[in-house]
């Protein structure tokens, strides 16, 4: 995939109300950003901060994802090539089949203007151009309110909660929502 500028017309971002966000495949020079997404503010929902070495692991999977798939990792940027966030979908089993889901993080810097939700709405669009499945999920904690407001404004339907770990062995409390990516 080359990198990609996508433009969505919810939030409060700009001139039409709308945020526009840079999405580029994670690359090599993509740490120093996963490093900013790891702060403890951040965090709080997903079992904390990582140390360093967990870091890099994650950071070289990133990278893996992003050159074999199935699914991607990518950097976030505003039109400035400003770095905002992180993004991604892969593969998951979900009660019998196997889906897309999605993860998101925006730095605080960038928070409140409806990039978050530019970022939502391009991966859904990536994951459906794929046509490899159906369902793309996302599931916040049910204390995490922004992400379930960008679960809304993005298109996603809720399901209901749902329990899992995250990261292995920190059980949370989250929210199951599901967005339709193709028919059949």
């Amino acid at each position: 995939m080359d990198e990609a500028v996508y433009e969505t017309r919810s939030g409060r971002g700009g001139p039409g109300g709308g945020s526009r966000v840079r999405l580029a495949p994670w690359a090599e020079g993509d740490l120093d950003l996963l490093r900013q997404a790891n702060a403890p503010e951040l965090m709080t929902h997903l079992g904390g901060p990582e140390t360093e070495e967990r870091l890099r692991e994650r950071h070289a999977r990133y990278v893996a994802l992003s050159d074999t798939g199935p699914g991607r990792m990518l950097s976030v940027s505003l039109p400035t090539g400003e770095p905002a966030g992180v993004v991604g979908y892969w593969e998951r089993e979900w009660r019998g089949e196997v889906v897309w889901e999605t993860g998101w993080t925006v730095l605080p810097a960038f928070q409140g203007r409806g990039i978050a939700t530019a970022a939502a709405l391009a991966v859904a669009a990536l994951a459906a151009a794929e046509g490899t499945h159906r369902y793309l999920h996302a599931y916040p904690s049910t204390a995490n309110l922004a992400s379930n407001a960008t679960c809304r404004k993005a298109g996603f339907t809720l399901l209901g909660p749902c329990d899992l770990e995250y990261p292995p062995g920190h059980p949370v409390r989250c929210n199951d929502w599901r967005r339709t990516l193709a028919a059949g």
